[in-house]
């Protein structure tokens, strides 16, 4: 059984639709519409300081004026929502417990500028940006430890420290 095609556009509301937006779903809407298959409109509002009052509305009216309309989204619902990423945190984080259980993933404790140093500091070598692995083993104790100085971890996924490699 073949699987049907679902393509997605999923604007931040930081302000109104640019020309970038438009071709992406323009050009996911004409696929979906050709495969038979259907289009999804997702909203990325997580980036909170960013986000601008009245743009997701004024992006949902751009894309009708255009006569976009899609399958699923904050409008119309579907059996896949919500729609909103700011409303999908208890599944991430059902998921995300998932990885951390089954050893795929791992919190991560280095705050926002001691990444920005990290990366700078590679650039400055004139070597790629990546992350160090710096928390990747860190023991249960090293971890409550750094939790109890009020740090919050971000999970990230567990990769190889050699060369990850995809063909795509």
């Amino acid at each position: 059984m073949a699987m049907k095609v679902r393509t997605r556009f999923a604007p931040s509301p930081t302000g109104e639709l640019h020309l970038g937006n438009v071709r992406i779903a323009v050009l996911n809407w004409l696929f979906a519409r050709h495969s038979d298959g259907q289009f999804i409109l997702r909203i990325e509002d997580t980036d909170v300081d960013r986000n601008v009052a009245g743009a997701e509305q004024e992006m949902i009216e751009s894309l009708r004026r255009l006569g976009l309309e899609w399958d699923e989204g904050p409008d119309v619902g579907g059996k896949l929502g919500p729609y909103r990423q700011s409303e999908r945190s208890k599944i991430y984080s059902k998921l995300a417990e998932r990885l951390l259980a089954e050893g795929l993933a791992f919190r991560c404790y280095c705050t926002p500028a001691e990444l920005e140093a990290k990366k700078e500091a590679a650039l400055a070598r004139e070597q790629t940006p990546r992350y160090d692995g710096t928390c990747s083993d860190l023991s249960p104790d090293q971890a409550a430890r750094l939790e109890s100085q009020g740090l919050r971890p971000s999970v990230r996924f567990r990769v190889p420290r050699s060369r990850v490699i995809i063909h795509d």
